[in-house]
């Protein structure tokens, strides 16, 4: 599962002259966004998505986990976003791989034999599981 933001014009050069109330600003890294986002869930053997959520930009990607869930999940892949979805009643029930935060991960010593196979292991999960899923960005 992952997310991805949908850009919508912020001006305010409408009939209107506002902005579109559904639509709400977001941070990501260090760039700031406007529009909505669509939570995705994807199966990890098809790679075919089976369920899409769609929000304002600024609601966090970890309070839709359980609705992205459709039931026979034995195992979810997420990045960053779903850390302390394990916490969440909703999320019960499949084992959560969920990828360490990008700064955590650069503040490894990749001198160390165990922190280069930590950052391998973490790269794949952040690819959202096997090759064969979807990673939408």
């Amino acid at each position: 599962m992952d997310a991805t933001i949908i850009a919508a014009p912020s001006s305010t050069k409408n009939e209107g002259h506002a902005r579109d109330p559904e639509m709400h600003q977001t941070k990501k890294g260090n760039q700031w966004y406007f529009g909505m986002k669509a939570h995705v869930g994807v199966d990890a053997e098809s790679g075919l998505v089976h369920t899409v959520v769609g929000t304002a930009a600024n609601v966090s990607d970890v309070t839709q986990a359980g609705a992205l869930l459709h039931g026979d999940e034995t195992a979810v892949h997420g990045d960053a976003g779903y850390r302390g979805v394990h916490k969440r009643e909703e999320a019960q029930g499949p084992h959560w791989h969920v990828s360490m935060q990008p700064g955590k991960r650069r503040q490894l010593d990749l001198s160390r034999k165990w922190a280069r196979q930590l950052e391998k292991a973490e790269q794949l999960k952040a690819r959202s599981g096997p090759r064969s899923s979807i990673r939408f960005t």
